[in-house]
């Protein structure tokens, strides 16, 4: 195994410790970030940036498949292949695949809410035809509210909540509408691809899980950064990043033997992760990541090993020996205020660094910050003053 693919939306994090492997290293995705171009010995990306040019609107321009049609010009050079967010594994030659070879039932939210309910807490979840009968069901729970939510999907992209105007729809409106229904950004709800959540507030949790299959160890658990308004994330549930580890160790407690739990029940390989919601009335499992994570960057800082070596490991049955967390991570995603035109960013810890002088759009991704300490307060203040260098570095470009 010396030439390994990585394919997904953003290969940059995985594609630089496998290079520190000594692996080849072929990548395709989507953004085609600067610092991924030194890790890599091959690649092709989606979006080609260019000064002056618009990287446009993520939403739009990325189509499912697309990766996988790129990645198809390296799968017969490589040994091994390590699927990421953002593409199917059934496209790839299971026997390459280094990483869980079937997770339907987990990447559809919905398959998951059914083979998980009766063993651990979940929010209620509905698969649901169109508005109507969204509505009709949000109705029998006067006391809940609700999000429409994707069945398949990552990074909180897509997710909405069921709001007062569509409960008070009339008659003549479901019918109009025909199983969709104008949000307030003007997009149509697709119901066969969507269901509704019972909407949850509380602590956004995270725990990282190396698992071989008949044996898993969460080696870190953090907080997740959701929805953040100071880094422009547009998404009201999408991510912004993580600050790990978490310190109170009863939370910790709790939340790793759920995760390895929920590992093991799964029988998942490799590196995954579970996401959590903990409120008054207890622990919430929200969504099984059944990949390589975006807390990879935090849990590499904070406990000082490579994820992939670590990923690659699990899946061939060995469970690395990982120390206690010897740092705090704070992982930082800033997105554009407005449409702006990108200035020099290259400086320490900063990275995904999109090309000089190209366009960004308001709301999208720009560049994710990576900082730590030996103390929190120390790691959650850097990173929040690299995020006021990063945008004093980037100027209003008008239409």
């Amino acid at each position: 195994m010396e030439n390994i693919l990585v394919a997904g939306i953003n290969t940059r994090p995985v594609a630089c410790s496998l290079k520190e492997l000594g692996y080849t290293v072929y990548s395709a995705d989507y953004f085609g970030v600067m610092d991924l171009k030194p890790c890599v010995d091959r690649y092709r990306s989606i979006l080609s940036q260019e000064p002056y040019q618009s990287c446009g609107n993520f939403k739009e321009r990325f189509k499912s498949g697309e990766v996988e049609e790129m990645a198809a010009d390296f799968i017969g050079e490589a040994d091994s292949i390590i699927c990421l967010a953002g593409v199917s594994l059934y496209t790839f030659p299971k026997g390459k695949i280094i990483g869980n070879k079937s997770v339907g039932d987990v990447d559809d939210k919905f398959s998951l809410y059914q083979k998980l309910k009766d063993k651990f807490n979940l929010p209620l979840t509905f698969d649901v035809s169109d508005i109507g009968e969204a509505v009709e069901i949000a109705g029998n729970y006067p006391d809940k509210d609700f999000i429409i939510k994707p069945v398949q999907g990552s990074g909180g992209y897509g997710i909405r909540e069921l709001g007062k105007g569509e409960r008070e729809l009339d008659e003549a409106e479901k019918e109009r509408g025909k199983g969709k229904k104008e949000s307030d950004e003007g997009e149509n709800v697709d119901f066969t691809n969507f269901l509704i959540q019972e909407k949850l507030t509380g602590l956004n949790l995270s725990s990282s899980v190396l698992a071989t299959g008949s044996e898993s160890r969460t080696i870190l658990t953090s907080q997740q950064i959701i929805g953040d308004k100071d880094l422009c994330q547009k998404e009201p549930y999408g991510y912004c990043g993580n600050i790990a580890p978490l310190t109170d160790g009863d939370i910790v407690w709790e939340i790793s033997k759920a995760a390895e739990e929920i590992i093991d029940y799964l029988k998942l390989i490799g590196s995954n992760g579970v996401d959590f919601i903990l409120n008054d009335e207890g622990l919430f499992v929200i969504e099984v990541n059944p990949r390589i994570q975006g807390t990879m960057e935090c849990a590499e800082q904070s406990l000082s090993i490579n994820m992939a070596e670590a990923h690659i490991r699990a899946c061939q049955g060995d469970l690395m020996d990982v120390s206690q967390p010897s740092s705090f991570a704070v992982k930082m995603i800033v997105h554009a205020r407005e449409r702006i035109q990108v200035g020099k960013l290259d400086f320490k810890n900063v990275y995904d660094l999109p090309v000089e002088n190209v366009i960004i759009e308001l709301g999208e991704p720009v560049v994710t910050l990576l900082t730590s300490s030996r103390v929190l307060e120390d790691a959650v203040y850097s990173s929040k003053k690299l995020v006021e260098n990063v945008y004093s570095n980037l100027n209003p470009y008008p239409l």
